[in-house]
């Protein structure tokens, strides 16, 4: 099984996430297109800034909510009223008021699972071996990373718009 090559690149750390927001937007009108914004918690605008587009998640989530409810509903039909039709006081085979509960419950189980799987798909996860820019990405600093294999990647140019926009450091990230 062939490994999949990884690139090095050049990164730009940051303790304010105002100035990391900045910087992303600045990287972005440069032209660079693969670059990657890290940070310890969600910032606010930090998607706009990078140009990531929505995300598709939402929408498979619905679907597979209609699915769940349909599945749902066709289940409770098919049991009660073609596989094993029991008459019961009367009642009819398919009785939609007491199936809600069952419908109701294969909805959220599709939906859910669904949506796990399509964040774990969608994040391409897991990654094994993650690069170790600096190990404080995690609790206190941001970091604006651009791979070596983006359009333009220059190192010096990097250097400089990073110190303009308010790095703490910037460093060479090896080939991993």
């Amino acid at each position: 099984m062939a490994k999949k090559k990884r690139y090095g690149g050049y990164a730009g750390i940051f303790t304010d996430e105002a100035k990391v927001v900045e910087a992303a937007r600045k990287i972005k009108s440069l032209g660079f297109l693969k670059f990657d914004a890290i940070s310890p918690y969600p910032i606010h605008g930090m998607e706009e800034a990078c140009g990531i587009p929505r995300s598709p998640i939402p929408y498979v989530t619905f679907g597979a909510g209609l699915f769940g409810m349909s599945f749902g509903l066709w289940l409770t039909w098919w049991t009660s009223a073609v596989n094993w039709p029991l008459n019961v006081g009367g009642k009819p085979f398919f009785s939609l008021a007491a199936f809600i509960p069952i419908i109701f419950e294969l909805t959220i189980l599709f939906a859910a699972l669904t949506s796990v799987g399509a964040l774990f798909y969608f994040c391409r996860l897991p990654q094994i071996d993650p690069p170790v820019i600096d190990p404080d990405l995690t609790c206190s600093k941001f970091a604006i990373f651009v791979p070596e294999n983006d359009v333009g990647y220059d190192e010096a140019k990097l250097a400089q718009v990073f110190r303009e926009m308010g790095a703490v450091e910037t460093k060479k990230v090896a080939e991993f």
